[in-house]
């Protein structure tokens, strides 16, 4: 009996599946020394101790921790819907027939995506004198915006053209043909890219802290910076960081959902069809 192959990929033979197992082993004796030796050094420089991790039983730490999520998830909030409106307009503008609003777009979105978010937060910050989240919050969404921008405009672009010359042949307008032809499919292919620019606005909002932004990792860094509890840097991390990628698993699940929404949506199923029938037949006709 011979094994299946194509002419994109061959199925492994015996010796070749027994070096895979031996690659995977390796890797994973590798792969677990490197986390026994972190854990050694932890426990070696005391991290582990009862000082350290005391902070996080008294209540007061843990309204800190909260309000500081808490503003995290406002700042997020924000910075999310006015990225996608901003991002929406850009992309808009980008694809308009008038030159001077598609140029008027290109230069804001290429200045926008080239500019550092810290720099842009810090301007608004200190040269505009706006308040810590407002000035959070405008950084993120024109850095994030920008860059929405151009995946929206290249998702629109990726549509079939034979799309949007049917649409244009039923007599549809250029506002409806988007409305209804193009973004609908475009949506589905740019939602992973989305999902990914929320999720690096998401991490941007702990640069709230450097312009005193009372942010979740502004109240790490207070509880971290505790002479009297031996400055539990290392467990203030081992606490943050998994809420943190939590929230972006979140983000990621939340995707997945409405993907699977969409393509269960009336709109988007396929018509049932119902099935020939025999036709009448001419006359002279067996």
């Amino acid at each position: 009996m011979t094994t299946a192959s194509t002419a994109l990929y061959d199925i492994p033979g015996p010796r070749t599946r027994r070096r895979h197992l031996l690659y995977g082993l390796a890797s994973t004796v590798v792969i677990l020394g490197i986390v026994g030796w972190v854990l050694y050094l932890l426990f070696d420089t005391g991290q582990f101790t009862a000082t350290k991790w005391t902070p996080f039983e008294y209540k007061g730490i843990q309204e800190l921790l909260l309000r500081g999520l808490g503003n995290t998830l406002k700042a997020f909030g924000y910075a999310s819907v006015l990225s996608l409106a901003l991002g929406a307009v850009l992309a808009i503008g980008r694809l308009s027939e008038h030159r001077v609003f598609r140029w008027t777009s290109t230069v804001l979105v290429e200045f926008f995506r080239a500019m550092p978010v810290l720099v842009m937060i810090f301007f608004i910050f200190v040269a505009l004198k706006v308040q810590p989240l407002p000035a959070l919050v405008a950084g993120l969404a024109l850095y994030n915006g920008s860059v929405l921008a151009e995946v929206f405009r290249t998702g629109i672009g990726a549509v079939a053209r034979g799309q949007r010359e049917a649409a244009y042949a039923l007599g549809m307008r250029k506002t409806q043909v988007m409305t209804y032809v193009l973004v609908p499919q475009a949506v589905r292919a740019m939602l992973p890219a989305i999902i990914s620019q929320l999720v690096v606005a998401l991490k941007d909002t702990s640069l709230g802290y450097l312009i005193t932004y009372e942010e979740f990792l502004h109240a790490g860094k207070l509880i971290a910076s505790n002479l009297d509890y031996d400055l539990p840097f290392i467990p203030v991390v081992m606490v943050i960081s998994p809420i943190y990628i939590g929230m972006c698993i979140l983000l990621s699940w939340f995707a997945t959902w409405v993907a699977r929404r969409e393509r269960h949506s009336p709109k988007t199923r396929a018509v049932d069809v119902a099935p020939a029938e025999p036709a009448t037949l001419l006359p002279g006709r067996e």
